[in-house]
């Protein structure tokens, strides 16, 4: 799996030996009062080290509007494919907090909210565990009523892709995904009609750390991954989003020393040379239906993270 996640397998059983079980109180625990008081809500104007747009396509990125971002950390942002009414992120209240931690904390995971007359609703929590039972899960790709989400969580081995369907309100028939383990499946981005599998990893073969690589699911199975030679490099590419129509593919890259956002074309079947959209603690995009930019933002001051926030670049 990716870097960012990998940890989640040994925190996962450090903190089942150590507390137990989360309790059903702690199912009902707003996001916000975890946010502890003396979190610094970072702003554009006291950000050290702000996006930086290289594109003329797009306006300068500012902060996702609403009641999304926090003094907390928000990240992970996705659309799904089509639907610009529903947002889902990853929330943790406070980033000094070691994971194994974050996992008791009865809030940090996967949430959506709803856009109803141009404004978006107050985040709620994507439950995909009993309340009862410990798991930590993030990765959100959402396609029609259905899920993907990495998690690692009781009565299984691991860090693990697993889906639900959402019925009558509530994501329900939570099933682990049955990936060739020799695939190193990072985070995913499916093709529209499910028929390719875009993920990161750092499995051999590759260019060097991690890469993007491509399955296709033929008679069935997921056939043996390609790596995309023209758009990995000997650095991290990673965090693949896909356009519905499947002629741009959008993932992290890094620039003079931090994450960024690149962007690349299909042109006659080939993906061409990326190019660098939003550089300096830019990464994670997702697009919506009139192709703006979504991405997380982190806060550094001083070579430490203060918090996470969800920018939006819109396009001209």
């Amino acid at each position: 799996m990716n870097k960012k996640t990998i940890l989640l397998v040994s925190i996962l059983s450090t903190a089942i030996l150590v507390s137990g079980c989360v309790s059903v109180e702690q199912a009902h625990v707003e996001r916000q009062s975890q946010i502890p008081s003396d979190a610094v809500k970072m702003l554009p104007e006291t950000d050290s080290h702000p996006p930086q747009l290289h594109s003329a396509e797009y306006k300068e990125p500012v902060p996702m509007p609403g009641p999304i971002n926090s003094a907390g950390a928000e990240d992970s942002p996705f659309f799904p494919d089509g639907d610009d009414s529903l947002f889902f992120f990853f929330f943790t209240p406070d980033v000094r907090v070691p994971k194994d931690k974050q996992l008791l904390d009865g809030v940090t995971g996967i949430y959506s909210s709803k856009r109803v007359n141009l404004e978006w609703s107050k985040p709620e929590r994507v439950w995909l565990q009993e309340p009862d039972k410990l798991s930590l899960d993030g990765c959100p790709f959402v396609q029609g009523n259905s899920i993907w989400f990495c998690s690692a969580r009781e009565g299984f081995t691991g860090l693990n892709w697993f889906t639900a369907i959402l019925e009558e309100g509530e994501w329900k028939n939570w099933n682990i995904v049955d990936f060739n383990p020799a695939f190193e499946v990072g985070e995913l981005h499916f093709s529209a009609d499910g028929k390719e599998v875009y993920f990161h990893s750092a499995r051999a073969g590759g260019k060097g750390g991690l890469d993007i690589w491509v399955s296709s699911y033929v008679n069935g199975e997921w056939q043996e991954p390609l790596c995309l030679e023209s758009i990995n490099s000997e650095g991290d590419e990673g965090w693949p989003y896909l356009t519905p129509d499947g002629n741009e593919l959008w993932f992290n890259g890094w620039h003079l020393g931090t994450p960024a956002v690149f962007r690349s074309k299909k042109v006659n079947g080939a993906w061409q040379e990326p190019e660098l959209i939003i550089s300096q603690f830019a990464g994670e995009p997702t697009l919506d239906t009139a192709g703006n930019i979504y991405f997380v933002h982190h806060f550094y001051k001083d070579r430490v993270m203060i918090e996470a926030d969800i920018y939006v670049a819109y396009r001209k």
